[in-house]
């Protein structure tokens, strides 16, 4: 899946992340992460956000994540959401069952 525009999921509140992906065309995936626990689980936000795009098949994106604690279901399901509405996909969305 290719990343079309600029979109952003979810909010700063405590216990959720804002993921912001932008286009990244052939310079591959340039990730950023600013988190509350980047010390205790910095490299588990890389590992959910690196598997969930790989399994959008996104391969050029700036994507962007600051976290305030939120679980790894939280960070999958606001990466999956801004890449899709980067991408204005709004209908049919194969939330759960097509990306495990």
């Amino acid at each position: 899946m290719k990343v079309e525009t600029n979109a952003v999921a979810g909010t700063l509140e405590s216990s959720d992340a804002m993921v912001t992906v932008e286009p990244n065309e052939g310079n591959g995936i340039d990730f950023e992460l600013d988190s509350v626990v980047i010390h205790q689980f910095g490299n588990q936000i890389k590992k959910v956000v690196m598997e969930t795009l790989d399994r959008l098949d996104v391969k050029d994106v700036r994507i962007s994540v600051v976290d305030k604690g939120a679980l790894d279901c939280t960070i999958k399901a606001r990466v999956e959401c801004a890449v899709y509405r980067s991408n204005h996909q709004t209908e049919n969305l194969p939330w759960g069952g097509a990306i495990k």
